[in-house]
């Protein structure tokens, strides 16, 4: 269990996220054509999950634009963004923003990959979604960084998390 906090008020997640050096865990999520999608879809490449709690939000709208900038020529990596959203919001959210470079992928079929990743908010107002977080994958799915924002509201550390990719 980790502890974070919203707004300066701690609030815990059920877990700790996945550590460097980590074979990531599997998952199945559902995409914006509301098909099951799982880790194996994005073979070869090295792939950024953003776990974010809604698209909705500001601080999660910025980092799904600024990860989509970062990977706009490159066809190596797989920015993917998880959240509680239904895929329909999700594919809203990248029309209106012009967002071509992301996967986004939606919990609403069921919390495994929260649980697993060990983001699940137990307790607060956000109970039931996930904590802000970040987590690089290598070509294999070996973890090679990972990040659970301390609060909430704040955005990810972009640089850490994109040196990881070059």
């Amino acid at each position: 269990m980790a502890t974070i906090t919203l707004q300066g008020n701690e609030i815990h997640t059920n877990g700790d996220l996945p550590s460097i050096g980590d074979k990531a865990p599997d998952f199945q999520l559902v995409n914006k054509d509301l098909a099951d999608v799982n880790l194996g879809e994005f073979a070869g490449k090295k792939k950024l999950i953003s776990i974010v709690p809604s698209l909705d939000t500001p601080v999660c709208a910025t980092s799904t634009k600024k990860f989509s900038d970062f990977v706009a020529d490159r066809e190596d990596v797989v920015i993917i963004i998880v959240s509680s959203d239904l895929p329909f919001a999700m594919s809203r959210f990248c029309t209106s923003e012009s967002l071509n470079n992301v996967v986004t992928l939606s919990m609403m079929r069921n919390r495994d990959f929260a649980k697993d990743y060990g983001v699940l908010i137990q307790d607060g107002p956000l109970a039931g979604i996930t904590a802000r977080a970040v987590v690089v994958l290598d070509n294999e799915n070996d973890v090679i960084y990972s990040q659970l924002v301390g609060e909430i509201a704040d955005e990810p550390n972009y640089d850490e998390a994109l040196a990881t990719l070059s």
